[in-house]
């Protein structure tokens, strides 16, 4: 943090139509990918997971014949252990993931977006298809021409998702998947118009760089699902699904091109490196993002 400037306060609003439950277990992999990076334990090169793990429960497991596609390693384990048990006894799965933070002594707060069960799912030519079914077993390959998001409807945001929404000075929508990520976040009724009502500024960061997702499937399911893989083609989608609803889009200085036409569509354009391939990357990106909307303010 450099001298005079203010820290920031940061919250998080996790997608959690991910979850899934496996050998009996509450599993949240967005959450956990976001508490441990948050920790410093993530494992840098695969991308989820804990860095330097175990897997003696995932031997055992294949061995009782147990399904292992999805794997969890053995810290991973113990701690679907212990969220498991704190949702049985009847907590609030922000409760719990608040328990988990404060054990791992991240100060930034996580927060799920709706204690409801909310899970996304893509229809193929096998049919309707969970996702972890999609993207962990059948390796995000299979063509997709459509989503559901199964509770949104009923689904609520959480007390503490609408006050960090109302009480942000800036409002940063990450460079994560559009459909499967974001749209499962802004399913939950009430999060898209808390977002348009906030005082702050909604800024989104595309994750299409140079026409192609850097991970995952966001430019095929652009492709599928209609869109056009691109930053213009990023910036369309939000305002056709939520209009109103971002004043700025983030592109990479390879898209530099599309400004013009991103600001036609009036929203605000900022161009700079948006590529994160570790750490500094990250953090360099959160500064420059902090000192042109809140100047003044430090990353940590």
């Amino acid at each position: 943090m450099r001298a005079g400037q203010a820290p920031i306060e940061l919250s998080i609003i996790a997608n959690t139509g991910d979850d899934l439950e496996l050998h009996g277990l509450s599993v949240s992999p967005d959450l956990d990918t976001l508490l441990y990076t948050l920790a410093g334990l993530a494992n840098e090169q695969t991308g989820w997971g804990v860095r330097d793990e175990t897997w003696s429960s995932a031997a055992m497991l294949a061995r009782l014949g147990a399904p292992t596609w999805f794997q969890l390693g053995d810290r991973d384990l113990g701690l679907n252990l212990w969220r498991t048990a704190r949702l049985r006894e009847g907590q609030r799965l922000t409760d719990v993931t608040a328990g988990l933070v404060a054990a791992m002594g991240v100060a930034a707060r996580l927060l799920p977006a709706t204690d409801s069960a909310v899970r996304t799912e893509l229809l193929t030519e096998d049919g309707w298809l969970e996702f972890q079914e999609y993207f962990v077993h059948r390796h995000h390959a299979v063509p997709v021409t459509a989503l559901r998001y199964r509770g949104a409807e009923t689904a609520e945001p959480t007390a503490e998702v609408l006050e960090a929404i109302a009480t942000a000075d800036l409002l940063l929508i990450a460079p994560s998947n559009p459909f499967l990520s974001i749209g499962t976040i802004l399913a939950v009724p009430g999060i898209t118009d808390a977002l348009r009502s906030a005082p702050a500024r909604v800024v989104a960061v595309s994750p299409i760089v140079g026409g192609v997702a850097l991970r995952g499937p966001a430019d095929r399911l652009f492709e599928t699902l209609g869109g056009s893989s691109s930053a213009l083609g990023v910036a369309r989608h939000y305002q056709r699904y939520a209009p109103g609803l971002v004043d700025a889009l983030v592109i990479d200085t390879q898209d530099a091109d599309a400004a013009t036409s991103i600001a036609a569509l009036d929203l605000e354009v900022m161009v700079t490196g948006t590529v994160m391939r570790d750490h500094a990357d990250r953090e360099q990106l959160a500064g420059t993002l902090l000192e042109h909307w809140l100047p003044g303010h430090a990353t940590g």
